[in-house]
């Protein structure tokens, strides 16, 4: 008989979280908002310069979608959510 202690596996949210990076949340062209709106849009919420901003929109505007953050899942929710909020069309996705 051993008295010696049982060996626990822990495993740790951020092991998790590691293991589930990247996601991101892409923004969808649409017929609705004016590329000047966009730009701003991104400008306000995630503080993007005006020149990386605007090749955001651009790319938005030309390629029909751009990625405009990378990360965790839990943060590209809340950005897709924010971005929606603001009336653009954001979904998010793991990376492929």
């Amino acid at each position: 008989m051993s008295i010696a202690p049982v060996q626990e596996e822990v495993t740790s949210a951020h092991a998790d979280e590691a293991l589930d990076v990247p996601w991101i949340t892409l923004v969808w062209n649409d017929p609705v908002n004016l590329m000047s709106y966009v730009t701003f849009v991104f400008q306000s919420y995630f503080g993007y310069s005006p020149t990386t901003a605007q090749k955001l929109m651009l790319d938005v505007h030309h390629k029909g979608r751009a990625v405009v953050s990378t990360g965790p899942r839990e943060k590209m929710e809340i950005d897709t959510e924010a971005l929606q909020g603001y009336g653009l069309w954001a979904t998010f996705q793991k990376d492929l």
